[in-house]
């Protein structure tokens, strides 16, 4: 009895934060490089006070899906993709470097380089300045050159980098903010070896159909342990009007 009813509560609580999860992943199916998150639930004994058939259910989160997603063509001048393993580092909200695969960038008025999130995009030496009436391009090593618009259009220059990285995917934790970071909060040293193509964008890695089955079987798991909860209330006021009877 204890151990059905602490098994069912817990497990209702996390198969709720489960939902949580593969709803997220369902939210961004059309962000690109989106990398979907992996949950599985474990078995956790109880420690201290208690009795031993006292055990607890608990969603561990077992980590992210890095599988790539579909490269896809826009044609959009300010769009690249990762071509590959690698990472864009960006500029978070608190000024520190993280690390997205989303990239389609924008400029602002102001000239700098920004993701369509407005996250800063990082340089090899800071913040991307774009000059205004210009057409960008950027090269497969992430160079970004620059063409005036209106006069001297083969007058070309360049105006930066961007920082591509890619450290070990077991050294990196993801963000509430979807962003990654490393997990001594050092920022990664840019990778040569990284490469970008131009006018293309990663579609997300998150399997539609698959999450939705997801979804409809978290569901039903969480009616089955409201029943098993349900089950061990009735089996205690049977036993406890017995014990009464025979009393």
């Amino acid at each position: 009895m204890d151990r059905l009813i602490y098994t069912a509560m817990t497990g209702a609580s996390h198969t709720l934060q489960q939902q949580a999860s593969v709803s997220q992943n369902l939210a961004n199916t059309n962000t690109p490089g989106f990398r979907a998150t992996i949950d599985a639930f474990r078995s956790v004994p109880l420690n201290g006070e208690g009795l031993p058939t006292r055990s607890f259910v608990v969603d561990s989160t077992a980590g992210t899906d890095f599988s790539p997603g579909v490269m896809q063509s826009t044609g959009r001048e300010l769009d690249v993709a990762v071509d590959g393993k690698g990472w864009i580092a960006v500029e978070d909200a608190s000024g520190k470097e993280a690390y997205t695969r989303n990239g389609a960038l924008q400029v602002l008025p102001s000239g700098i380089l920004q993701t369509s999130g407005g996250l800063n995009v990082v340089g090899d030496a800071g913040p991307i300045t774009i000059p205004p009436d210009t057409q960008v391009s950027i090269a497969k090593d992430g160079t970004i050159s620059t063409v005036p618009s209106t006069s001297q259009k083969n007058s070309v220059v360049v105006v930066g980098r961007l920082k591509l990285v890619n450290p070990p995917e077991n050294q990196l934790v993801r963000g509430e903010d979807a962003l990654f970071r490393t997990k001594d909060g050092n920022a990664a040293d840019a990778d040569a070896n990284v490469t970008v193509v131009a006018g293309s964008l990663e579609s997300s890695n998150v399997n539609t159909v698959e999450a939705m089955v997801n979804m409809i079987t978290l569901a039903r798991q969480f009616d089955m342990q409201m029943k098993m909860l349900q089950t061990a209330d009735n089996n205690a006021r049977q036993a406890a009007s017995l014990l009464s009877i025979g009393g």
